[in-house]
């Protein structure tokens, strides 16, 4: 019972992260000025990583009466929401507006950086989650 209750929050989550990484931020930019898409996401990430936070702790929670290495890795994850939402992505935006005044090629090589972080903690978060599922 709680191993289908960890598969569909943790699916639930996984479809949320993909979602969001394959179409909403694309058509973002796909569909709005540049400056507008980067306004936009500016709202949408911080809500995006709370929501991941949200289901995280839903599923460390059941995880954590089933599955200790499943509570490991959901530990792992919600980190790297938390991690994302309140340190990484006041960080990029800082170095976006920097990049943005200065046209300087040090600041976006400085945001480039972050949000290659950001990408790279995403992907791995992806595959913790597949690493649940599939166990």
């Amino acid at each position: 019972m709680y191993s289908l209750i960890i598969d569909v929050i943790v699916s639930f989550l996984l479809g949320s992260m993909v979602f969001f990484a394959a179409v909403v931020a694309p058509t973002a930019f796909r569909c709005l000025k540049p400056d507008q898409a980067g306004l936009y996401l500016r709202t949408v990430f911080p809500r995006y990583f709370l929501w991941g936070i949200i289901v995280s702790v839903a599923a460390l929670l059941v995880c954590l009466f089933h599955s200790p290495k499943g509570s490991v890795l959901m530990t792992m994850v919600l980190i790297g929401f938390i991690y994302s939402r309140q340190i990484l992505v006041p960080k990029i935006n800082q170095a976006r507006d920097r990049w943005n005044e200065t046209e300087n090629a040090g600041d976006k090589a400085k945001f480039d950086a972050l949000h290659r972080r950001s990408v790279i903690i995403n992907a791995a978060q992806m595959i913790m989650l597949v690493t649940i599922i599939i166990a």
